[in-house]
């Protein structure tokens, strides 16, 4: 399922509770000046600094001027994890975006913030399936259920391809995650298209991803493809009973992984 939204000024739930199994989601947008709080209560939750500079206190401690990228397509960015009970304020300093992904768990873990420089960047796929995923708060975070990153499609590529899935619990083979996508888009104007589809066959839906859409993922494989001179961004969220990522390539395209090493190889003599 997709939803297209138009931010508007202050905190935007975009994923309710109950509507996923585990995810909640959101994105507070403000000007210089404007406050927003948080106690995570009785979930652990990632902050994940979109766009703009904030200072950010954590439970009384202060963490001034985090953030500062102009866009989701400017480098690396500023997260934090956040368990159980952790008091969040945010200041903003300039025009500022603040993606909030929480989900009901036990989490005993420290506060954890981490810095642009602490995000694990890789160079995923090759050819026209290139793109890069940066892995944020992933296994070196103590957290109980999220995992989060970002992904970024070159202009007329894919990604989450080859198509994989995880919604069985099958280790080590497959582990069972939902998953919720919120999408830029560069141009703003253009657009790129997500695929939901199972091996049944009962899903098997086409969508238009625009600036600020969100894709619900509790089930299926669920490519994503740029249009030409387009690059397409997205903050995802992962949650189930494991953090072990474990995806499983659909059987028509698992091919298509053997023959990276080739294309790389072939493409280093061009």
């Amino acid at each position: 399922m997709i939803k297209h939204v138009t931010l508007q000024k202050g905190f935007n739930p975009l994923v309710e509770p109950n509507e996923m199994q585990y995810i909640e989601f959101g994105v507070f947008k403000g000007s210089a000046g404007d406050t927003f709080s948080l106690d995570t209560g009785d979930c652990e939750a990632v902050v994940v600094f979109l766009a703009g500079r904030c200072h950010l206190l954590v439970n009384g401690e202060m963490h001034p001027n985090v953030g500062g990228r102009r866009s989701v397509f400017e480098g690396n960015t500023w997260s934090l994890y956040a368990p159980n009970g952790t008091k969040i304020a945010i200041e903003v300093v300039d025009e500022a975006e603040v993606a909030i992904s929480k989900t009901r768990v036990k989490a005993d873990a420290p506060p954890r913030l981490v810095r642009p420089d602490e995000v694990v960047v890789r160079d995923v796929g090759v050819w026209n399936w290139r793109r890069d995923v940066k892995d944020m708060v992933d296994k070196r975070i103590a957290a109980s259920r999220l995992v989060v990153g970002e992904t970024i499609n070159p202009p007329g590529n894919w990604s989450s391809w080859p198509p994989h899935k995880h919604d069985v619990h099958r280790p080590p083979y497959e582990s069972k995650q939902e998953e919720v996508y919120f999408f830029r888009v560069q141009p703003a104007s253009s657009f790129g298209v997500a695929r939901l589809f199972t091996a049944e066959g009962d899903i098997d839906e086409l969508y238009p991803i625009r600036d600020n859409s969100i894709l619900l993922i509790p089930r299926g494989y669920h490519p994503i493809a740029a249009a030409p001179g387009t690059r397409v961004y997205y903050l995802w969220t992962l949650a189930g009973e494991s953090r072990d990522l474990i995806p499983n390539d659909a059987s028509d395209y698992r091919w298509m992984k053997d023959t990276e090493a080739v294309i790389r190889e072939w493409q280093r003599n061009v």
